[in-house]
């Protein structure tokens, strides 16, 4: 995902220098330039890094699919709440400068420590109770997965009943395993697990501290009335696109061509530029981004300290995530929830919370006009976690989609690797983005812009539309079950064209909505809705689970199918929701009170 609302937060107010009056940069202050690139390769390190770690989780440490698309989502989830608390921190202490060195310097750290993954976990198979070695030949497109008893190897096969069958090596039926009979695993290293989860959870804090406050600084170049600002901060999540674009073709490349440990290098890299840009810049953003002005001691070590104690309780959340059992059946909606892992646990609890009571203390203070604001405000943020939920299938499902059941052959002159898709959104992005701006505003002139809610209410049908072509291509599916690279590329144009109504004007909403004493609470309101719908799009993939052994499944008919069956019916439901909204809309415009 390559969202301005929720890659960058506008500027605070809490300003601490002037626009500069001396050389400019395409019309801006020059500063913008140091930040641009700053942004452009933190972006380009992240993006590069996320391209690489489905697949990762799925083939070299051997996860099944509901461990490795619920781990990822939580990773996301949390990449996108902590910026609450380093945005915090920023404003009370550090400053926004030195947050993002300090964020920069634990991302890039967490990059480099993915690079030390150990060897490949082993496959094994347990069936009837006992255990065997699993094998699978990487040589052949198929990737065949056997199962060795002696010196005897028998071909995995995946049914559709549910059962497996067990084939010699004239393709006969040797043996057929009972529904729930055969059991996949890998001996993985316990180390390089920990590990691997440690990395994340330096990505996780790191994250906190440099998203939220790098885009402050661009802020603070603009004095306020400045009508360049929206300008700037146009150019500047440009910088986004473009590390993101970049990064998500090369990235997955170098993990194919040479190893997991070069992909997540690059990344590293592009991280330790984005560093030294901002940590090596001659001065040029001095006054900008500085610790308020406080007395007493200087509390930064402090800070840096505890900063580096939460990466263990970040680690912590990992493994209950992963280690959590999965609800009963019959216990109901109270069950599920209570048997949730504890992120889950919070993530949901705090906004199952946290909007009744926004709302009611709304109802109590203030105005109707205000009160009526603010409810149109929390309606928009439940449907945009709909939304991200749906679309953010791109880095779980799509991704294990393409890498199982996608023919990545462009044009019959090279391949794409699975992870390489994942730039579709980043190109169509960069290629649309100036174009719905000048129809934006082409429509504004002649009164014909669709409201805030039509433009949620289209994102929603456009995701779910996405997802129906994505389906309507699998009836074109080769005999190897496989669906056509371009397919899944015009389901990511249309769920770019999708994002590009929803996402510029997410934040800009809730701060003209919203009541002006709790605004700082409403964007912390708007930041946990796309947390939450991090951790539900992974909750969503893994209803699209399908059996792997050896990091391969063990059917690709049944993969497909299992595949276009979830995407029909959330394609489906999608495009219900955005209906619905649509059809809504002229209340909730009313709410808004002239808002635009």
């Amino acid at each position: 995902m390559v969202q301005p609302a929720a890659d960058a937060s506008p500027e605070t107010g809490a300003a601490s220098a002037r626009r500069t009056d001396g050389p400019t940069w395409f019309g801006h202050p020059r500063q913008l330039a140091r930040l641009f690139t700053t942004e452009m390769w933190e972006r380009f390190g992240f993006y590069g890094m996320r391209a690489l770690l489905t697949l990762y989780l799925a083939e070299h440490f051997l996860f099944n699919d509901s461990t490795t698309t619920g781990l990822y989502g939580g990773f996301t989830a949390l990449v996108y709440l902590t910026p609450l608390v380093g945005g915090l921190i920023a404003d009370r202490y550090l400053g926004s400068k030195r947050s993002v060195k300090f964020g920069a310097i634990l991302m890039a750290l967490g990059y480099f420590t993915l690079c030390f993954g150990g060897e490949t976990a082993k496959p094994y198979a347990v069936i009837d109770g006992q255990r065997y070695e699993v094998q699978v030949d990487k040589s052949t497109a198929a990737k065949q997965q056997y199962v060795v008893d002696g010196d005897t190897r028998l071909a995995i096969k995946g049914n559709e009943d549910g059962t497996v069958s067990l084939l010699a090596a004239d393709g006969s039926v040797a043996r057929t395993v009972q529904k729930g009979g055969f059991e996949a695993g890998g001996d993985r290293s316990t180390f390089f697990t920990m590990v691997m989860l440690i990395a994340l959870s330096m990505i996780t804090v790191g994250n906190g501290f440099f998203k939220p406050n790098i885009s402050t600084i661009v802020g603070t170049l603009y004095e306020p009335g400045d009508r360049r600002r929206d300008a700037g901060f146009t150019i500047f999540y440009m910088g986004i696109n473009l590390g993101s674009l970049f990064s998500q073709l090369l990235c997955p490349w170098l993990s194919v061509a040479v190893g997991w440990w070069a992909g997540f290098g690059l990344a590293a890299l592009g991280m330790l530029f984005s560093w030294s840009l901002i940590q090596f810049d001659g001065g040029k953003l001095d006054g900008y981004g500085e610790p308020p002005v406080r007395t007493g001691p200087d509390r930064s070590w402090l800070i840096y300290i505890l900063s580096i104690v939460a990466i263990p309780l970040v680690w912590f959340l990992f493994v209950n995530l992963m280690n959590s059992p999965a609800p009963k059946s019959g216990e109901g909606m109270l069950g599920y929830l209570l048997a949730l892992p504890l992120m889950g646990k919070l993530l949901f609890g705090t906004f199952l919370v946290a909007v009744p009571v926004i709302l009611a203390w709304s109802y109590k203070v203030g105005s109707k006009v205000e009160f009526q604001m603010m409810l149109a405000a929390c309606v928009l943020i439940i449907f945009n976690v709909v939304f991200w939920t749906l679309f953010e299938q791109a880095g779980s499902s799509l991704t294990l989609f393409a890498n199982r059941n996608t023919n990545l052959s462009v044009f019959g002159l090279f391949e794409m690797t699975a992870g390489q898709t994942q730039f579709f959104n980043a190109f169509f992005i960069v290629a649309l983005a100036p174009f719905f701006s000048i129809m934006w505003t082409a429509l504004a002139k002649r009164g014909l812009e669709p409201s805030i809610p039509v433009k949620f209410g289209v994102a929603l049908a456009g995701v779910g539309l996405g997802f129906l072509a994505l389906v309507w291509g699998s009836h074109y599916a080769g005999a190897d079950f496989k669906v056509g690279l371009w397919w899944l590329a015009l389901l990511y144009l249309i769920h770019s064209m999708a994002e590009l109504c929803i996402s510029p004007v997410g934040l800009s909403m809730i701060t003209k909505l919203s009541i002006a004493r709790i605004v700082g609470l409403m964007m912390g309101l708007w930041f946990l809705s796309i947390s939450v719908a991090q951790y539900v799009a992974g909750m969503v993939a893994q209803v699209a689970s399908v059996e792997t052994v050896g990091g391969q499944v063990t059917n690709l008919k049944v993969s497909l199918d299992t595949y276009v069956n979830v995407f029909w019916t959330i394609g489906v439901v999608s495009i219900g929701i955005g209906v619905v909204l649509v059809l809504i809309s002229p209340l909730i415009k009313k709410w808004m009170h002239g808002v635009q």
